[in-house]
């Protein structure tokens, strides 16, 4: 039912899905959306994951998982961080995936819908742990076209490697609102 209802969200928007990767190159995957500069990036994501018929986490802020509606934002596989407090994150993503069939754990590395001056690392300490690929998705506005397109190992590239590489994937003119999409993302 949310494969017909993710298609069906997208049609009606006037999206076009692209996946450019083998489902199964991905089954377990450490997945970067960017860029993320308007809410509705959500909504695409959703729609997209529904599609595909993938299993997946989102993290977001825990303001939008503990209050009265926290169920509704769970059941779309949220899982609510508390960017204030140490606690672990990177192990227990790490391990949520390792322990899963099948997982891509969504991440928006900016961290923010505005203007970021850097991209938070922990995505790429998860998929170094969890030995999985990092893989990179988009939402381009101006194409009204969200995709799956690049698959990024983590074992033989160093850290600047691998965000030199997403850095060159990524450009502003993707986002809703190009204006707070920083493209030096380290």
């Amino acid at each position: 039912m949310r494969k017909i209802i993710g298609k069906l969200m997208l049609g009606i928007m006037g999206w076009k899905f692209t996946l450019s990767i083998p489902l199964e190159k991905f089954k377990k995957c450490v997945l970067v959306c960017a860029p993320h500069t308007s809410n509705w990036d959500f909504y695409y994501c959703i729609a997209c994951f529904w599609s595909l018929g993938v299993p997946y986490k989102i993290m977001i802020k825990d303001d939008y998982t503990k209050p009265w509606y926290g169920f509704i934002f769970k059941s779309l596989g949220c899982l609510g961080v508390n960017r204030k407090s140490r606690n672990n994150l990177v192990e227990y993503s790490a391990k949520l995936i390792k322990e899963s069939k099948s997982m891509a754990l969504i991440n928006t590395p900016e961290a923010t819908r505005s203007w970021s001056e850097k991209w938070k690392k922990g995505f790429y300490y998860i998929a170094l742990e969890a030995q999985v690929p990092i893989v990179l998705a988009y939402a381009d506005y101006k194409n009204k076209e969200a995709g799956i397109s690049k698959i990024i190992g983590v074992e033989n590239n160093s850290i600047q490697e691998i965000f030199s590489e997403i850095e060159n994937f990524y450009n502003p003119e993707m986002a809703k609102y190009p204006e707070k999409y920083n493209p030096k993302i380290f």
